[in-house]
């Protein structure tokens, strides 16, 4: 199916319009489904008003909802709905207080009429380039069965797209009253839940055009609006690059990597808390930023003031580094943010600011932030995308074993990733010091051997390698003399 060959309809939500290729086909009947609560009025507001802001007439018909509280629930989010036509069908108080009774006519026969003509009359004098129905299954009390209730919505969609209308129309289906007979009119549906992993949104049907397909974030934010996420495919992005080796600015730590790690490739540097894990990823980033090229570190544990104290205390200039543009520190609230949220938030970072290193501190965060979802196939998906735009990722993972059997990483995703460093503590002569080495290079040869590691006020040091002791790994060395 071509995406390209008509113009498009904006939805009036970015990433929504990404997640459809566009937008919406002109033309066209599109449906929003979902129970009660998860934003399918929302959604229509909002394709409502990119029409209004293109200078285009849009058309509000609301069967259930009223326009003043339409309108209230709108200014509650900043909406402003001005230019925006609404046609009020729902039930009015006075239906209730005249207790209208049909003796000879079933109501529908009788309701259906006035209905009917107050929106072709509606509809000719607004000539609404976009309208909205919220919701057309209320449509189904003014047929007398399911047979003409889908004949009566046939005709009244086409009536619409032939007025030269785009349609967009909500759905509230249940068990008992289900919309199989909307979704099969549709050209497009745009599904929505809310559920255990949050607001989502899926599309499982687009005639004419590609989409996004899979499960999508959704957030409700009050006095902000409606945003969509749309889930990060990493085959959809691509830059060329030259797989270069960084160097880390100390000579003997990149004699241990053959040279530094590659532009490009993933690497976790493993460890128990407090080793230097992150001081070491900054130390990358540090080099990095001599050469004009900007990194960012994600932290979801460490303050972004701890993080500057710490660099200041051993000369890592961070202060500058954050005042040329070269470092940008986020801290991220795990459970604030969707793995979809924070993808689009890393994407910016790459594709608007051209940044080269990208350190999320620490997995053991992200994981929390993932709120019960696959780790890893969200940080699979993370990783090939900035592998695929040129950026080396560093990603931080804590072990808890402080001596002891050696294990790489507890999350079990080391075969994700093209490099692993760890780092460990020994207890050598009365002193609990630390040390480095190299378990996995992926793409080149590597220093087999384990080297002492310090942290001083002048910035980080790597000794020679430590050829004289067995046992390391363990945390137990033992003189091999």
């Amino acid at each position: 199916m071509s995406d390209t060959i008509e113009e498009r309809l904006s939805t009036g939500i970015k990433g929504l319009d990404e997640i459809l290729c566009g937008g919406f086909i002109p033309g066209r009947a599109y449906l929003v489904r979902g129970k009660p609560g998860v934003g399918k009025t929302l959604i229509g507001l909002y394709f409502l008003l990119a029409g209004i802001s293109k200078g285009e007439k849009s058309l509000f018909i609301s069967f259930s909802e009223t326009e003043t509280q339409i309108r209230k629930d709108a200014n509650s989010l900043s909406l402003n709905l001005d230019g925006i036509s609404f046609l009020d069908l729902s039930p009015t108080s006075e239906f209730f207080s005249k207790v209208q009774v049909y003796d000879i006519f079933l109501p529908s026969e009788v309701e259906r009429v006035p209905t009917t003509q107050s929106i072709i009359e509606t509809v000719c004098n607004i000539k609404p380039k976009r309208v909205f129905i919220d919701a057309l299954t209320q449509f189904r009390y003014l047929a007398t069965d399911s047979f003409h209730f889908r004949r009566q919505v046939l005709s009244f969609i086409r009536f619409l797209v032939e007025q030269g209308s785009t349609v967009l129309f909500s759905s509230d289906a249940s068990l008992e009253l289900p919309d199989d007979d909307l979704q099969f009119i549709s050209d497009g549906i745009i599904n929505l839940d809310y559920g255990v992993n949050g607001r989502t949104l899926m599309i499982s049907k687009f005639r004419g055009s590609s989409f996004l397909e899979g499960l999508h974030s959704l957030k409700i934010i009050p006095g902000v609006g409606l945003e969509v996420f749309p889930r990060l495919i990493p085959e959809m992005h691509k830059k060329d690059f030259i797989m270069q080796p960084i160097s880390s600015g100390i000579p003997d730590l990149d004699e241990l990597l053959n040279g530094g790690i590659e532009r490009g490739t993933s690497t976790v540097i493993t460890g128990p808390s407090g080793v230097g894990k992150s001081t070491l990823g900054i130390q990358f980033m540090k080099e990095a930023s001599g050469r004009g090229e900007r990194s960012v570190v994600y932290s979801f544990e460490e303050s972004i003031d701890t993080i500057i104290h710490r660099s200041k205390s051993i000369n890592i200039p961070i202060q500058e580094m954050l005042d040329r543009g070269t470092l940008s520190l986020v801290y991220v609230e795990p459970l604030k943010y969707s793995p979809d949220e924070f993808a689009l938030m890393v994407r910016k970072e790459v594709e608007e600011r051209e940044t080269k290193i990208v350190m999320l501190d620490s997995i053991a965060g992200y994981r929390l932030a993932l709120s019960g979802r696959d780790l890893t196939q969200h940080l699979h998906s993370l990783i090939k995308y900035l592998q695929n735009m040129g950026v080396t990722i560093i990603l931080i993972n804590e072990t808890e074993s402080i001596t002891g059997e050696f294990i790489a990483t507890e999350q079990g995703i080391s075969f994700l990733v093209d490099n692993i460093i760890f780092m460990r503590y020994l207890e050598l002569d009365g002193e609990i010091r630390r040390t480095i080495g190299v378990l996995k290079k992926r793409v080149s040869s590597f220093e087999k051997t384990l080297r002492e590691f310090e942290i001083t006020k002048y910035g980080i040091k790597v000794g020679k390698p430590l050829t004289e002791l067995r046992g390391i790994l363990r945390g137990l060395p033992e003189s091999i003399k």
